[in-house]
């Protein structure tokens, strides 16, 4: 497929999926997040963190066109180490916000793993359009995250770094999914199923966090 090709389909995916415009990040962003749900956010999205290295792992070892390989091992190499191994800069961002160190996943969270590692297993092009759909947001995301931190929360240094580090990185990883998922998909229909599975379990996530929110009594 062509690049504008992918573009266009990501774009219709993700035209009321956008997950800076989801309550959640809107209240992230706002400053209105309790403390002990940014902790449970970090909780389960740990889970994803920790899982996405296997992802693209497999999608490496099945991706037959050289290019788009090589563009996924790129990826795969700064979520292994640039400029450290990316699971462990995320847990100061979770020590930070008071996250525990385990915590089982809730079921939203479950079924967004579960969606990566059976596209993973499924056909390198599900996965990169699954990871697409979330890599290119994922440096506007995470600029907006470690704003909010520090301007509304406090968390700085150790505990923003994730964030500092994907709002860069993750322009250029969000290029090389769509470039390698251009290399190695021929059929539209694949590539839009897998990419709005993806940006479903995404805004379904989020759906748990903010359902989960404290309510506000009234007299």
């Amino acid at each position: 497929m062509l690049r504008t090709e992918i573009d266009a389909v990501l774009v219709e995916v993700l035209r009321d999926r956008r997950l800076l415009a989801h309550p959640f990040y809107r209240r992230w962003e706002a400053g209105t997040l309790e403390r002990a749900e940014l902790a449970a956010y970090a909780a389960q999205y740990r889970h994803f963190e920790a899982v996405l290295p296997d992802v693209l792992e497999r999608v490496v070892q099945r991706i037959e066109d050289t290019t788009a390989r090589g563009l996924v091992q790129a990826n795969l190499d700064d979520e292994r180490g640039v400029p450290a191994p990316h699971l462990e800069l995320f847990e100061g961002f979770a020590d930070a916000v008071g996250a525990p160190p385990t915590a089982d996943a809730t079921p939203a969270t479950a079924a967004l793993v579960s969606l990566y590692t059976s596209v993973a297993d499924r056909s390198p092009v599900a996965a990169l359009a699954a990871l697409a759909a979330y890599e290119v947001q994922a440096s506007e995301i995470a600029g907006s995250k470690a704003e909010g931190l520090r301007l509304r929360y406090g968390v700085t240094d150790d505990g923003a770094r994730f964030w500092d580090v994907h709002s860069g990185v993750d322009e250029l990883h969000g290029t090389w999914i769509v470039d390698a998922l251009a290399g190695v998909a021929v059929d539209s229909d694949e590539v839009h199923d897998a990419a709005s599975a993806a940006a479903a379990a995404w805004w379904a996530f989020l759906d748990e966090r903010e359902a989960q929110a404290p309510v506000a009594l009234t007299c």
